[in-house]
């Protein structure tokens, strides 16, 4: 498979090629459309996973698009709570019908990389209590 823009289909009115960034914004869409995706990761950056906002989101996202198939990597963090297994197998289902249904193209596979757990962030009350002790 090759990550340039495929010939996908050629009619009598020319050809139709789907860029490849193309395909990862569908994925990356598709993917934070799951329940327990915090978002989008951008790898490691120091041994911290770059958590990316709906802006970037093909820069969690590699694609290898052939004539009529396409392999995606999605990289992301979840968020704490959830199970998993159940968000990977989630976002499997949805790039690759999404992608699919969008494109045309086979999807071979969806390959999720967990990078980061993401806590929600909730002042404690002792927080609070100090802070308006200080006031």
């Amino acid at each position: 498979m090759s990550t340039l823009a495929a010939d996908y289909e050629k009619t009598d009115m020319g050809t139709i090629q789907i860029a490849p960034e193309v395909i990862e914004v569908i994925a990356g869409l598709a993917t934070i459309e799951v329940h327990g995706v915090a978002g989008m990761s951008g790898g490691f950056a120091g041994g911290i996973a770059e958590l990316l906002g709906r802006k970037n989101l093909s820069k969690g996202v590699k694609v290898e698009v052939g004539q009529r198939e396409a392999a995606v990597d999605v990289s992301i963090i979840v968020e704490f709570g959830h199970r998993i297994p159940e968000i990977a197998a989630d976002i499997q289902s949805n790039v690759k019908r999404s992608i699919e249904m969008m494109t045309g193209l086979h999807v071979v596979e969806v390959n999720v990389h967990i990078h980061d757990v993401h806590f929600k962030t909730a002042e404690k009350p002792e927080e609070e209590e100090i802070q308006t002790r200080v006031k």
